[in-house]
């Protein structure tokens, strides 16, 4: 169980890039981080490590944000170990670019599903208990994309635009019990994601010419996860160097 004013997180795809430095800019706070990944136990147990090594807190869980069954168990699991939690960060993600006249269908579904259909599986049983409790944080990393769209990731970009209606739409239904529900909204960001990308085109379109670091985004999360951040409620914050 929960220690006197310890605070239980969850952030999914936590194993590495943003997810990883969300993780560790958490645990900072004094924040115990339960670290969620699919299969790639190595990397997430480097995630552990780095908490520690700032002398954090946490733990792995790994889960497929896809099974909203397992999506269940988990922060089942979590309410069994610490019983509560009170921060959600929605960070799983994947891409699978294509042009959508060529764009086979499990190209276009997983990426939906990874993306966006986690949002559903792993934030409904986490906001029935903040509503129970009256208090939460809940804070989904999005994209640029979602906001301008970006050719030959139609699929991404959908998913990314249906996160921000959810987290608007959510903030509404549940602002009047003290739980907060906004996003941040990263641009180019130095992580795998942009493996195979055309890095000279993508550095023309960002007014600070350069790629933002995971930490940088990890710092809008952190804060707004924050008791600072009480009044913030249905937002999209962007993180882009004026790319939007």
């Amino acid at each position: 169980m929960t220690q006197d004013n310890e605070k239980i997180a969850l952030v999914t795809g936590a194993g590495k890039g943003i997810g990883r430095a969300i993780a560790v800019a958490l645990a900072g706070q004094g924040i115990f981080v339960y670290i969620n990944y699919l299969s790639d136990t190595a990397s997430a147990a480097q995630t552990l490590e780095e908490i520690e090594a700032c002398n954090g807190q946490g733990a792995l869980l790994p889960f497929d944000v896809t099974r909203s069954e397992d999506s269940k168990k988990a922060v089942q699991a979590i309410l069994k170990d610490k019983g509560a939690l009170h921060i959600l960060v929605n960070n799983a993600g994947i891409r699978n670019d294509g042009l959508l006249a060529m764009m086979k269908e499990d190209s276009w579904q997983s990426v939906i599903n990874t993306n966006l259909t986690s949002f559903y599986n792993v934030t409904k049983p986490v906001v029935k208990q903040m509503l129970k409790n009256r208090s939460g944080r809940i804070v989904t990393v999005t994209s640029a994309a979602g906001q301008m769209g970006n050719a030959g990731q139609v699929n991404y970009s959908a998913a990314k635009s249906g996160l921000i209606g959810a987290t608007k739409a959510l903030a509404r239904e549940v602002g009047n019990r003290n739980i907060t529900v906004n996003a941040v909204s990263p641009g180019f960001i130095e992580t795998r994601m942009l493996n195979g990308m055309d890095m000279d085109r993508i550095m023309d379109t960002i007014p600070a010419k350069r790629l933002g670091k995971p930490e940088e985004v990890a710092h809008a999360v952190a804060f707004l996860c924050s008791d600072k951040a009480a009044y913030i409620n249905g937002q999209i914050l962007g993180v882009n160097g004026g790319l939007i």
